[in-house]
């Protein structure tokens, strides 16, 4: 026996000591920590390519809002000289020298076409981030609500099909139409109904969820309906509102370029309205660059933006996380 203790090379003492039973141990389960947000980043940073994404986000980020900022544009500076209208990027540097800002030529007013393309980048992020926060917030409030509650489900299935069956970008036009094509106008165009679909589609995903156990015994005790929603349904919907946030932030994009070429479009002068000013530049040659050069960026920023929320969309579902 004390040939084996030797051999194992631990005392007789460590071998068989006496261990209290502790209730609290016994149920303590061994498992490592879990965060949610952290396992969430683990998968969307796994993907290299979501890397590459997001450092190309980072950079128009950075010239949309901090470019601007650092540099003087004025659009007509070089109104009253003919010769600096509609130059080619290289008849650009050699006319003005070689500075960042003259690489993608010139407009029809002399102006800078990069900086322009940037000033308008600055309008349309601001636009569709601001209009995809309103839409998303109330679209994620009502239609919780809205599917948890059968008497608010009459009222709003009667509201939807009315207001649904209207054509989106037909609302938007009149609107624009009735008022002045400002900034904030636009933002009331593409939130007055906008949240209206998301809401139905939290709606949709509610029904299916709000009648498990969990929830019957919550009603059981008494807990409000709007606490319910809160609390134990849209936890589980996160995944969900990262993929309509992800393809909500680019529509609003696309509804602005769209509508300024059309001519219904923002005063400012966003993405879209440099692209309908630009108009007859696409057929004319070497005007080209006036033309497509906002068109290439809104849709670098459109893709970029669209992926990154769907790869983070599909990060969120937590049965990515094994």
């Amino acid at each position: 026996m004390d040939h084996d203790l030797k051999n194992l090379g631990m005392s007789e003492e460590k071998l068989f000591s006496f261990h209290d039973h502790s209730s609290l141990e016994s149920e303590r389960i061994t498992a490592p920590r879990y965060s949610y947000w952290q396992s969430v980043f683990r998968v969307f940073f796994r993907n290299k390519l979501n890397i590459v994404i997001l450092a190309l986000l980072v950079v128009v980020i950075a010239f949309a809002y901090i470019y601007p900022s650092v540099t003087h544009y004025d659009q007509f500076v070089n109104l009253m000289d003919p010769s600096t209208k509609h130059l080619s990027p290289a008849a650009a540097v050699n006319k003005f020298g070689m500075d960042i800002k003259w690489i993608l030529g010139t407009g029809a007013a002399g102006q800078s076409t990069f900086q322009s393309i940037w000033n308008g980048s600055r309008i349309s992020i601001s636009l569709a981030f601001i209009c995809a926060a309103i839409n998303i917030t109330i679209g994620v409030v009502v239609g919780a609500v809205w599917g948890f509650s059968k008497r608010v489900d009459i009222i709003m299935m009667e509201v939807y099909n009315i207001v649904g069956n209207v054509p989106y970008i037909l609302l938007i036009s009149v609107l624009v139409m009735l008022f002045t094509a400002s900034f904030w106008t636009m933002v009331f165009a593409l939130t007055i109904t906008g949240w209206l679909s998301i809401a139905y589609f939290i709606r949709t995903q509610v029904v299916i969820i709000r009648d498990r156990e969990y929830n019957l015994a919550s009603r059981c005790l008494g807990t409000s309906t709007v606490k319910i929603a809160m609390k134990n349904i849209l936890p589980f919907m996160t995944s969900v509102i990262v993929t309509l946030l992800a393809t909500e932030i680019p529509s609003y994009i696309s509804y602005e370029v769209f509508l300024s070429y059309i001519g219904l479009g923002l005063t400012d002068m966003s993405l879209g309205r440099l692209i309908y000013e630009a108009e007859g530049a696409m057929v004319t040659p070497g005007w080209e660059f006036e033309f497509w050069s906002p068109v290439a960026i809104s849709a670098v920023i459109t893709v970029v933006l669209y992926v990154i929320g769907q790869n983070l969309g599909d990060a969120s579902d937590p049965r990515t996380h094994m």
